[in-house]
């Protein structure tokens, strides 16, 4: 590899010359190549620890370096074929470096230009460490290096000095100490658990926890930049667990502004991500937008009369303020609000200020700017980008206003999976079939105030109290402002805790989730989304279906067509828009309470929000989302409530009742005016305000709760508790619970005030902090989806174990195996080949692909070019574990369609799928499971039912058996078996065809030319059996020629295998002619017609056929034949070495060509 020039010392303790001339000098490193000795282990240690090279002079410059021989003597004949001549002209040292040190900046510069982009972004001394990386780990291209670190491995009780190595897939450390190597490789999707801590033992250390082994890390230079990296390498591996989502970089991120020292391109991608997720967590903004910086700053507060000290962000649609104290002030400024920017004059007391104006007649006054002239640049970029916009520039008052603004029609923030946005409807346009339209009372008023009562006398006091607090709003919206420009303070905190009036719910909902802005910025999408989506039959519309009418059958909004048909169209409209979701239980009883106070749009999109952003994968096939929030339960239990968090695992009651609570946000177990409460916390406060909650309920029952027995009765307690949580400010009818109806009971327990609960959650649990959710979340997050992993390969294997004869042990391992690269449990045919080639027990040399391309025919029945886990385990029992039978009539059934197919069938059935052409929606487990159950029960196919075998067909089989016994330590004998029985075979054939009209007169003519060849042999089958194995020899070759060329890393197996065709020409000496069965093959899977035409002779004989029972029969007569097909093969051996591949673990030897530098002077 070519790198920058740099001036190096010269180390003659530490390297060694291997090659000289006036110019340039050629150095190997001591230790690393041909010998060493202590030395050598010295400088092979030094190495390791410090990652040096020790270069030592003033004169001398490194400027190519290899990580092997070949390498760097290819760099060494290329300078000294072209620079040598040149050099001598010139008459000082100076010139020379200069012209080289040119020559090879140029070279740089060509490799970067055809290079790739990302590369071309990484320092040379980082891409040094990427390429030591591949080599002492055997990692392929693909798998790029985000950073590496020193660092300590703690084997047993003793710490070893060396490098850790986080890529994008993997863990790796290596030491070298004193001649001890340690390597390890840990793929991030084993990890179980990852956490940082410091005890007596490990010191400041990193703990990294497999479902096996646990590995201890410490002596970090920056312990929590390190952890930070791999908690978002492990979580990207779990997403991809999650989702089949593998990482890639992400080229939308802003460009660093220079390139930093020794940090990867990767690295400052990954940076990015987390400061977008935190600001878009921050503020409630869609996946698509992209933070671009922020600065320090202050804003001024009219309401309270000062300037607030934070932070300013600005992204592509956004400009967000944070206060620095929490709760003090926050700001979200859409650039689809603002109309003028402007930067004032500077003054001593206010700094840099910049103002900015907005539609609704409101003006925000930022100061203390660093680089207010860019950041303005920057916002008028975004605006322009944003808006069509004319921009009338004020030079006196360096301002500018926005006129004309006609927002364009962006794309809806939407996973990239997802179908692509419906076009919106201009006006005027109705669709043919309408499902929904704006004159629809959904469309314009929430159900509550559709189905509005008159309020009875009695609650005229709470009707009172109801009109207090909206004049309380309305006193806030005048002092903070309304809409998305509002200032959010600790005051906008206490009204939303005091409770929000009904006639604002939906209005405050839609602000505090972020989903206000969205339905602004996708006019008319939820309509045309409405009007594709009804009329479609799926698995997602059967079960809306099938929960319509259990969604709050209590309420009478929802018992009539009006509440029902708005409920269906807002759950088939999301569907449609998100399949990964599509629907689950639970959706339907929120989004029922969303649409009592929104309209069928506010709704829909509020539920964007809800499963998209603010209860991330709670709604999936798998509730991951809430298993995991139900993990991080537990854990503050422990933390909070030691005591009852003791007693309460002894009865397994947490994980039984939170999933309900978190799934349904309280609606499902609380009466409906108490959980409405809730949810107004939960859309400002986010989901701590239902930890906070959970846990206030514990707190209330905890003397009860210790007191219990068993869950039944835990269960019953908190049960009535809840029923009883009272809204007692409510103005709307009381509406029944059934819940309560039905655990009552004789003696109800007293009534408990929601406000108490809500004010003793805040008093008691107030503390908890969003970012320390989102780590315990993280943490959860590894353990659950690891759980769902192992549940998942129980389930399958529980499926199928009646139907193979593997151990469920070998079965287990299998399925690891089988999806260790895909979260779903198919594989399209180039890894099943993979699979084939390493764990089939019929190993056929450069036949191999060949068969195992018609072991995947046969085994993909439904036609999908894709082989199930079922499948797979069902064609390798049979070739493992089966009897002589079987094993017989599986390769049998081998070379008949669809197993195999001729030239022209061949060539009009390929290409199969490849991994990555599957386009569709990858299903999960639970399908197959379901797919497999509503399998009948096969037929047993008894010999008698397999059809015939053609002559084309028997010479195939026969080949593929030549090749099957290449490497058997009996394969002599099996090959004089396996000449012998073609031979009969080819002459029951062709007593066969005395008995068919087609073929009885040729029959007595003359024998086809086959037979004719075979015939010799089988009258000396008693001799020594020479002629047999010439037979063997020359169906072997002719396999060879079928099989498509091998790749250059074949090129050592390619040797090996014409090593043994020449040793088996040597025992045939016997000279049997048997070309003619080549003659007569027809070639399978040839890239082109052109091996037909190499073909000479006649066509094959299309009379000629055998039964499986003439075959059977045949091979039973070889003793050598029967004992290879009786022998059990034990799979354990294979999967070992699979799974050792799979891991990539390599023990490095320390003779390794590693570290060479070429030095000149």
């Amino acid at each position: 590899m070519w790198i920058t020039p740099e001036e190096v010392l010269l180390a003659n303790a530490l390297w060694v010359s291997e090659r000289a001339n006036p110019y340039f000098i050629l150095q190997r490193r001591k230790g690393h190549g041909r010998g060493g000795g202590i030395t050598g282990l010295l400088v092979g240690t030094l190495d390791v620890v410090l990652d040096s090279s020790a270069r030592v002079s003033q004169i001398f410059w490194n400027f190519p370096c290899g990580s092997s021989r070949k390498e760097i003597t290819e760099h060494w004949e290329w300078l000294e074929t072209n620079l040598l001549q040149t050099l001598s002209i010139f008459d000082n040292d100076d010139d020379i470096t200069t012209f080289v040190k040119g020559k090879i900046q140029g070279i740089i510069a060509e490799e970067n230009k055809s290079g790739k982009p990302q590369e071309d972004e990484d320092p040379g001394k980082f891409r040094e460490a990427e390429l030591k990386m591949r080599k002492l780990f055997g990692m392929p291209e693909e798998e790029k290096l985000v950073n590496y670190y020193p660092c300590s491995y703690w084997k047993g009780r003793v710490p070893r000095q060396g490098w850790i190595y986080l890529s994008v897939n993997h863990l790796c450390f290596y030491s070298f100490l004193l001649g001890k190597e340690v390597s390890l490789v840990v793929q991030w999707t084993d990890v179980t658990q990852l956490d940082k801590n410091a005890t007596l033992v490990f010191p400041e250390s990193i703990r990294v926890s497999t479902r096996g082994t646990e590995h201890f890390f410490s002596m970090f230079l920056n312990i929590n930049e390190t952890f930070k990296l791999m908690e978002q390498l492990a979580n990207i591996a779990m997403r991809q667990l999650l989702d089949n989502e593998s990482f890639s970089a992400d080229r939308s991120l802003p460009k660093p502004c220079k390139t930093l020292k020794n940090v990867s391109a990767l690295k400052r991608d990954l940076d990015a991500r987390a400061k977008n997720e935190r600001y878009r967590a921050l503020f409630r903004l869609t996946q698509d937008e992209r933070l671009d910086g922020h600065t320090d700053c202050t804003l001024w507060t009219p309401f309270a009369k000062m300037h607030v000290v934070g932070q300013m962000f600005v992204s592509n649609n956004y400009i967000c303020f944070a206060s620095r104290e929490e709760d003090l002030c926050q700001l979200i400024i859409p650039l689809r609000e603002v109309t003028i920017v402007e930067k004032a004059d500077s003054s001593s007391v206010l700094p840099s200020p910049l103002s900015i104006s907005t539609k609704n007649k409101m003006t925000f006054l930022f100061a203390n700017l660093k680089d207010r002239d860019f950041l303005v640049q920057r916002i008028s970029d975004f605006l322009q980008r944003t808006f069509f916009v004319i921009v009338i520039v004020n030079e006196i008052n360096t301002s500018f206003h926005i006129c004309h603004c006609f927002q364009e029609n962006p794309s809806p923030s939407t996973p990239p999976s997802l179908p692509p946005s419906p076009p919106v409807l201009g006006l005027g346009e109705m669709p043919q079939n309408q499902h929904y339209s704006p004159s629809l009372p959904t469309a314009k008023k929430g159900l509550l105030q559709i189905y509005q009562q008159d309020v009875p006398e009695e609650l005229g006091p709470k009707v009172t109290r109801e009109k207090m607090k909206e004049e309380s709003w309305n006193i806030h919206f005048f002092e903070f402002g309304r809409g998305v420009c509002m200032y959010r303070t600790s005051k906008t905190r206490e009204l939303v805790l005091n409770g929000i009036p009904e006639s604002l719910r939906g209005e405050l909902w839609l602000l505090f989730s972020g989903a206000q802005n969205e339905m602004a910025t996708h006019t008319g999408y939820y309509a045309s989304l409405v009007e594709q989506a009804m009329g479609k039959c799926t698995l997602a519309t059967e079960e809306i279906e099938r929960d319509l009418h259990r969604s709050m059958p209590e309420h009478h909004a929802f018992q009539n067509e009006m509440g029902i048909a708005a409920l269906r169209r807002v759950l088939t409209a999301y569907a449609y828009r998100n399949p990964t979701i599509g629907y689950c239980q639970a959706m339907n009883i929120v989004t029922s309470v969303l649409l009592l106070y929104c309209t069928e749009e506010e709704a829909f999109w509020l539920l964007v929000a809800l499963c998209e952003r603010m209860l991330p994968d709670y709604y999936n096939t798998r509730v991951v989302g809430a298993l995991v929030d139900q993990g991080v339960f537990e854990e503050l239990t422990r933390e909070c409530l030691p005591l009852l968090y003791e007693h309460m695992q002894d009865l397994g009651v947490i994980s039984t009742i939170s999933l309900s609570w978190f799934l349904t946000l309280f609606l499902s177990v609380m009466p409906f005016d108490s959980a409405v409460l809730l949810v107004d916390c939960f859309f400002y406060e986010g989901i701590k305000v239902i930890f906070q909650v959970a846990l206030a309920v514990l707190h209330a029952n905890m003397d009860q709760l210790l007191s219990c027995s068993d869950e039944g009765e835990a269960m019953t307690i908190l049960g009535r508790y809840l029923d009883n949580v009272v809204n007692k400010q409510t103005v709307s009818s009381p509406i029944p619970h059934l819940h309560a109806l039905l655990t009552s009971g004789n003696n109800p327990p007293p009534e408990i005030d929601v406000f108490e609960l809500i004010k003793a959650s805040y008093e008691k649990f107030g503390s908890l902090r969003a970012d320390v959710i989102e780590q315990m979340r993280f943490k959860q997050r590894l353990k659950v989806i690891q759980s769902l992993e192992d549940t998942a390969k129980r389930s399958v294997v529980r499926a199928i174990m009646t139907e193979s004869a593997f151990s469920i042990e070998e079965l287990e391992e299998l399925y690891v195996l089988f999806k260790v690269s895909r979260s779903i449990i198919f594989v399209c045919f180039g890894q099943f080949t993979q699979l084939f080639s390493a764990l089939a027990p019929w190993s056929c040399g450069l036949h191999t692909n060949t068969l195992s391309s018609r072991l995947f025919r046969l085994l993909d029945q439904n036609k999908d070019s894709l082989i199930n886990f079922k499948e797979f385990v069902t064609g390798l029992s049979g070739m493992c574990h089966g009897d002589m039978t079987e094993k017989l009539k599986l390769l049998y059934r081998l070379h008949l369609p669809p197993g195999m197919f001729t030239v022209t069938e061949t060539l009009r059935n390929r290409p199969w799928k490849e991994c990555n052409s599957v386009k569709e929606k990858p299903k999960d487990y639970k399908y197959y499971l379901r797919m497999w159950a509503k399998e009948k029960e096969p037929k047993k196919e008894s010999i008698k039912d397999l059809p015939r075998m053609n002559q084309e067909q028997f010479i195939e089989m026969c080949k593929t058996l030549y090749n099957m016994f290449s490497e058997d330590p009996m394969e002599q004998e099996l090959y004089h078996g396996i000449a012998t029985v073609a031979s009969l075979l080819l002459r029951i054939g062709e007593v066969g065809k005395k008995f068919t009209n087609n073929g009885s007169k040729k029959t007595e003519v003359q024998l086809p030319p086959a037979v004719d060849a075979l015939q010799p042999e089988r009258e000396d089958s008693s001799g020594e059996g020479g002629s047999g194995q010439s037979l063997v020899s020359k169906a072997l070759a002719e396999a060879q020629l079928e099989t498509p060329p091998a790749t250059a890393a074949g090129s050592d197996e390619e040797a090996k295998d014409d090593t043994s065709v020449s040793s088996y020409s040597v025992v045939s000496a016997g000279s049997l002619q048997c070309e003619d069965i080549a003659d007569d093959t027809v070639l399978i899977g040839c890239a082109s017609g052109d091996a037909v035409d190499r073909r000479r002779g006649s066509v094959p004989d299309a009379d000629w056929s055998i039964t499986f029972e003439q075959v059977l029969a045949s091979f039973l007569t070889e003793t050598s034949l029967v004992d290879y097909f009786e022998k059990k093969h034990d799979i354990q051996s294979k999967i070992t070495a699979c799974k050792s591949l799979r891991a990539v673990e390599r023990q490095i030897s320390t003779s390794s060509d590693l570290d060479f530098s070429l030095n000149t002077h």
